[in-house]
């Protein structure tokens, strides 16, 4: 792999950025697997520990596509050094956190300085190399990005079992100097010379849209859907909607280009992020509160299944490459999906520990690398070759904030599942009860309602949880029809 214009200093850069990569992703699936041991030390309620996860995700992907376009206007070596920088420091502030208050706020800044960091590095990286060289590259970032989703939660829980839900954070400080010190230094400055600022109210209008509408779904189950605050978040959320397509359809540089959807295989491309995030970034956050919490398996033993997820991400998303040979990239994903969707079925008839579950979580993480190698490149080939930036630029923040949605969404019905099955049961219950059940917290759950077996109650949440995977089953197999029909003329494009 030889870099543009030689030396070997640009080795470094790429060290500095893959380090990047492996720390932002353990910096998500860690949180997931810390919630219940943050719980367990600082408290809070079931919503609060859901914005462990939720703050850092929407401040990631509300503010990616703003970090893009500041790289090409201020600089992309001056974003990265100031998003690697800041993720440390707050990486490290969370390591003193106080409280759950201090953490999720803590957690919504590290978002944003991982936006800052993977946009400025990415595009820093791009200038660094070029051709053959610059492709090898970028898939080695992949693969650092995979290996940080695929051994993160086994590496965090053996952090939480040996020392502290802490020393994850302390790690990820400790990542994000090492990459500062050596790409920083190394790494050349560059930025687009025809940037002409940032489109500043479709930015405020798209980031507070997504705030109001994940706060809503994370608050509707504990509050009630029919209650007054909620209503007005999801009214202000769809307010914020209308404004930001207005504003995107009249200024002159728009942050995101709503022309590009006049594309049907763009659309199509759109729905390959947000499948994933129901068949396989979901259960990223909601099997480690299953295994931990109702299952009473360890940290250690959790992150173990939990590779059996993420770990075909590592060998999958470049098969699927390899494929595109032989069957279109439409064609590849939507059979991905569809093998996701066969392997959620056996996971929600599967008996906890059990082979098949083993075997139902391969599957998962099979047909989801599938889809999860060949979007990228799909999110650029199928547009005109001068709208290509732009198209990377709102398929990252599809990407990024569907995740963020669907574990909103995810944890909400988790909690109304949970209730029917409650009330089905004859057992009269508080929303507190239905949501520390719904979250994972068995134990919680039963000291407030200490009348009834645990047993019980965990029988009641499998049944929840197996309610959802139907639900996810569903929207995996919709994702596949609509990838087969917005992509059916893909017969001359190969990614």
């Amino acid at each position: 792999m030889e870099p543009r214009g030689g030396g070997g200093g640009r080795w470094s850069v790429l060290a500095a950025v893959c380090l990047a990569a492996l720390a932002l992703p353990w910096s998500f699936v860690g949180g997931a697997v810390a919630t219940p041991a943050v719980g367990r030390e600082l408290g809070g309620s079931p919503q609060a520990l859901g914005w462990v996860t939720s703050a850092f995700m929407l401040s990631f992907g509300s503010c990616l596509m703003v970090a893009g376009a500041l790289a090409d206007q201020f600089g992309r070596k001056r974003l990265f050094g100031i998003g690697i920088a800041l993720f440390g420091l707050v990486s490290l502030a969370i390591c003193l956190a106080p409280d759950i208050w201090w953490l999720n706020a803590l957690r919504a800044a590290q978002g944003l300085a991982a936006a800052a960091a993977m946009a400025g590095g990415s595009a820093a990286l791009a200038q660094e190399y070029e051709g053959e060289a610059r492709g090898r590259a970028f898939s080695l970032l992949g693969t650092t990005f995979g290996l940080g989703l695929a051994f993160g939660p086994l590496l965090s829980g053996y952090l939480i079992q040996c020392l502290s839900w802490r020393a994850i954070f302390a790690c990820g400080a400790a990542m994000g100097l090492l990459a500062l010190l050596l790409g920083l230094p190394r790494m050349h400055e560059s930025r687009d010379p025809s940037a002409a600022g940032l489109d500043w109210p479709g930015a405020c209008s798209f980031t507070a849209m997504l705030a109001l509408f994940t706060t809503a779904l994370l608050q509707g189950p504990q509050l009630g859907w029919y209650s007054l605050l909620v209503r007005m978040l999801l009214l202000g959320s769809l307010a914020l909607l209308l404004a930001f397509v207005w504003i995107e359809r009249r200024v002159a540089r728009p942050m995101l280009d709503l022309s590009l959807f006049r594309y049907p295989r763009f659309v199509g491309v759109q729905c390959l992020p947000i499948a994933t995030s129901y068949c396989y970034v979901a259960l990223l956050v909601l099997l480690p509160l299953r295994f931990i919490g109702i299952e009473g398996v360890g940290e250690v033993g959790a992150g173990l299944w939990m590779l059996a997820l993420s770990a075909p991400m590592l060998v999958v998303p470049s098969l699927a490459v390899s494929l595109t040979r032989w069957r279109s990239a439409g064609f590849i994903s939507a059979m991905g999906l569809l093998l996701a969707a066969i392997g959620l079925l056996g996971l929600s008839q599967a008996r906890a520990g059990s082979p098949a579950m083993l075997l139902a979580l391969l599957l998962i993480g099979c047909g989801s690398g599938l889809p999860w190698g060949l979007m990228d490149g799909l999110s650029v080939s199928v547009v005109p070759k001068e709208r290509a930036g732009m198209a990377s630029g709102i398929f990252s923040t599809t990407r990024v904030a569907g995740e963020g949605i669907a574990l909103a969404m995810a944890g909400a019905l988790m909690a109304l599942f949970t209730g029917k099955g409650l009330a089905d049961a004859g057992l009269r219950t508080s929303a507190a009860v239905v949501q520390r059940l719904a979250s994972g917290n068995l134990t919680q759950a039963h000291a407030l309602l200490p009348m009834v077996n645990p047993a019980r109650l965990a029988e009641t949440y499998g049944l929840a949880f197996q309610q959802l995977l139907y639900l996810l089953i569903a929207l995996t197999l919709l994702s596949a029809g609509m990838v087969l029909v917005f992509l059916r003329s893909e017969t001359e494009s190969r990614v």
